[in-house]
């Protein structure tokens, strides 16, 4: 899967400056939430496995990850459900958005305003995901040969190497059992969680149209319920 998408590295660093006002616990609380779901013990709960540790990579405060994890019993919270966004962006692009929230009549109008205020379009259900595959999608920091060959004898299904490691995937259902090895063979897993990968990239090299791709994407990030953003756009375009 060559061409991986950058966008991808963007929200990664942009993730370390929203840990520093915290609006990256909210969106991590409310992942952990919605995969304790599925069972509020991590040894038996991989995807609540992997939302606690990218809660730890974020350096989270233990007390507000088992508050996360608590408010799947507490019938008087909130509860928060999935909803997924489909949109139109410059250059033809596609764009899916990720949420959770307790109140879809407020995440969706402000999906929308995020998208059309800023030169993009709301798109039915289906007419973007087709375009994409739910893959396992896992940062390594490694790079090298040695590397690569241990991530495929992981189990990975492709690796792809980037300037500051392998981009690894994975079947969305092989995600935390190849995690799992990859630490196993001696790698450093910077981050693992499942992604709308695109099937065909769409190359920016118009620098006004990067920049209005950037601000659709910056302006979906600012929305609290977005918990994931992808893209198909590949903006080959150095961006000062």
């Amino acid at each position: 899967m060559a061409g991986h998408n950058k966008w991808s590295k963007i929200k990664r660093d942009k993730g370390v400056n929203d840990a520093k006002r915290g609006a990256v616990f909210t969106r991590i609380g409310n992942m952990i939430a919605m995969a304790a779901r599925g069972g509020t013990d991590p040894n038996m709960n991989p995807a609540l496995a992997l939302a606690i540790e990218k809660a730890r990579q974020a350096n989270m405060p233990k007390d507000n990850i088992q508050r996360s994890i608590d408010r799947v019993a507490d019938k008087n919270a909130a509860q928060l459900e999935e909803a997924t966004y489909e949109g139109y962006g410059p250059g033809g692009i596609g764009i899916i958005v990720e949420t959770a929230t307790d109140n879809k009549n407020r995440t969706f109008p402000e999906v929308r305003t995020a998208l059309t205020k800023n030169g993009a379009t709301m798109a039915d259900a289906g007419s973007v995901m087709f375009q994409f595959t739910r893959k396992g999608v896992i940062r390594v920091a490694d790079t090298g040969e040695d590397a690569l060959l241990r991530v495929l004898d992981a189990g990975a299904e492709d690796a792809a190497e980037e300037d500051d490691g392998l981009t690894v995937y994975t079947d969305m259902k092989d995600l935390a059992k190849v995690r799992t090895a990859i630490v196993d063979a001696g790698l450093t897993v910077d981050d693992a969680e499942l992604q709308y990968v695109p099937n065909n990239h769409i190359e920016i090299a118009d620098e006004e149209t990067a920049r209005k791709i950037m601000k659709i994407l910056d302006a979906l990030d600012e929305i609290d319920d977005v918990v994931n953003v992808h893209t198909n756009a590949d903006i080959i375009v150095e961006l000062v």
